[in-house]
C-alpha cells in the first residue's frame, strides 16, 4: 500500500470536473489495481532486478491494453485520455509497468491497428489486449538511436518469403516476447514494418543485464539471422519512417501523462513524511523550504496536468502535432525526474530506502528521459516547429 492516502493525490485546479464520470471510474479502476497488485511488491522486483510475475495477463484483465483499440478486435474502444490516465495510474506504481503497457499498446497493438491487414488485426491484436501474448518494439539499433533513418537492419524480397537481417537494442520486453514488430530497410532504402514471431529460426532475443534503472521490466535486444518472415506477416499499409515515428509519438504521448503518476507518487509520499517527520521540536512541513518545495511540486504537478488534459483532447479530435507531444513528453518527464531527485531531501536518510519510491522513480526516469526521443531531441523538434530551421 502506499505511505500516503490516496485520498490525497492532487487536483488543485480540479481537472475532475473537465473528465467524465467514465474517465473517472477507469482512473479508479486502474488506481485501485495498482494499490493491491503493483504496490506491494514493486521494491522487492526493483531490487532484485526480475520482472512482475504475470503482468502483462494482468494488465490485460483490467483493460490496460491497447484501451483505444476497437472492441472488435479485443480493445476496449477508450477515448485518449482514457488511455492517458490509465498510463498515468500505472507509472504511479513504477516506470516498468508504464513502459509494458505502453510498448504493447503503442508500440505493437497501434502499428497493427493502423497499417496491418484485416488478417493480422485478427490474429494478434485479441490476444495481445488480453495479455495472452506479449510484444514488443524493433526500431533503435546499437549505431543508431536518435537517427532511425541511418538503421542497418534489413528486409530482403526472397521471392515467397523475406528474409530479415540486423540486430535491435535496447528492446522493452525483448527477452520475454511472444511477436516484435520490426523496422528494416528494404533493396530500395525504404522502411517497412514485419512482425516477427517467437520460434523463427535465426531470431534471438538476448537479455540486457545490470541495469540501474527500469530494474522491474526485461530489456534486451532483437537479432536476426537470416530469419525467413512470411509474406504475410509484412505491415501493407504503410511505408517509410512515417510508421515507426507515428508509433513514437503514440508511445510519447502515454509518457507524458505516465510520469505524471510517478511525481504525484514521489510528492504525495514527500508531504506525507512532512507531516510527521518532527525536528526541532515540531514537524519539518512548518519550516519555509519545505514550504517551497512542496509548492513547487504541486505547481509543476498541476501544469503538467493540464498540458495532458488539452493535449488529450487534441488527439480526441485528431490535431495534435508531433510537435506538440514532444513538448509534453520532454516538459513532464523533466518535471518528474527534479521532483523525484527534490523530494528524496526531504526524507533526509530515508530518501534512500526501498519503503519509499523517490530513489526508483528517479532511477526509472533516468531511462524514461532518454527514451522515445532523447530529453535534447525533443527540444530540438520545438526549435525546428517554431522557427521552420532544422537542426539535426
Amino acid at each position: 500500500m502506499s505511505y500516503y492516502p490516496l485520498s490525497s493525490i492532487p487536483d488543485y485546479y480540479m481537472m475532475d470536473e473537465l473528465l467524465s464520470d467514465e474517465h473517472k471510474l477507469i482512473r479508479q479502476s486502474v488506481r485501485d489495481w495498482v494499490e493491491s497488485f503493483v504496490m506491494p511488491q514493486i521494491d522487492k522486483a526493483a531490487q532484485e532486478h526480475r520482472d512482475i510475475p504475470n503482468l502483462m495477463k494482468e494488465l490485460g484483465s483490467i483493460g490496460a491494453l491497447g484501451p483505444y483499440i476497437p472492441e472488435e478486435y479485443g480493445g476496449a474502444g477508450l477515448d485518449q485520455i482514457s488511455y492517458g490516465l490509465i498510463m498515468q495510474e500505472l507509472e504511479r506504481g513504477d516506470s516498468a509497468v508504464r513502459s509494458a503497457a505502453s510498448v504493447q499498446s503503442s508500440l505493437v497493438m497501434f502499428p497493427i491497428n493502423e497499417f496491418g491487414s484485416e488478417e493480422q488485426k485478427r490474429k494478434y491484436l485479441p490476444k495481445l489486449a488480453a495479455g495472452d501474448m506479449i510484444g514488443s518494439f524493433g526500431l533503435t539499433e546499437p549505431n543508431h538511436g536518435s537517427d532511425p533513418g541511418s538503421m542497418e537492419t534489413t528486409i530482403k524480397d526472397m521471392g515467397d518469403h523475406f528474409l530479415l537481417n540486423g540486430a535491435k537494442m535496447w528492446i522493452t520486453n525483448a527477452p520475454l516476447c511472444d511477436i516484435a514488430v520490426v523496422w528494416a530497410k528494404n533493396e530500395a532504402g525504404k522502411v517497412r514494418g514485419v512482425i516477427v514471431e517467437r520460434g523463427m529460426e535465426g531470431f534471438t532475443t538476448p537479455e540486457t543485464t545490470d541495469k540501474w534503472s527500469l530494474r522491474a521490466s526485461k530489456t534486451g535486444e532483437l537479432v536476426f539471422d537470416n530469419v525467413k518472415i512470411p509474406k504475410d506477416n509484412l505491415l501493407p499499409g504503410v511505408e517509410g519512417l512515417k510508421g515507426p515515428l507515428s508509433c513514437l509519438n503514440s508511445a510519447r504521448y502515454g509518457i507524458s501523462w505516465g510520469v505524471i503518476g510517478a511525481a504525484i507518487d514521489c510528492y504525495c509520499t514527500a508531504v506525507q513524511y512532512a507531516k510527521e517527520r518532527k525536528q526541532f521540536g515540531k514537524p519539518i512541513a512548518s519550516f519555509q523550504l519545505q514550504q517551497k518545495k512542496l509548492a513547487e511540486y504541486l505547481t509543476e504537478i498541476t501544469k503538467a496536468q493540464l498540458l495532458c488534459l488539452q493535449l488529450g483532447k487534441l488527439k480526441n479530435d485528431h490535431k495534435a502535432s508531433p510537435a506538440q507531444i514532444s513538448m509534453a513528453k520532454r516538459n513532464n518527464v523533466r518535471m518528474a525526474i527534479d521532483i523525484a531527485r527534490e523530494s528524496r531531501q526531504i526524507l533526509g536518510g530515508m530518501g534512500i530506502m526501498g519503503e519509499f519510491p523517490m530513489m526508483r522513480h528517479a532511477a526509472n526516469l533516468e531511462s524514461v528521459i532518454t527514451y522515445e526521443g532523447t530529453h535534447d531531441i525533443h527540444l530540438l523538434i520545438t526549435g525546428l516547429d517554431i522557427t521552420g530551421i532544422n537542426a539535426f
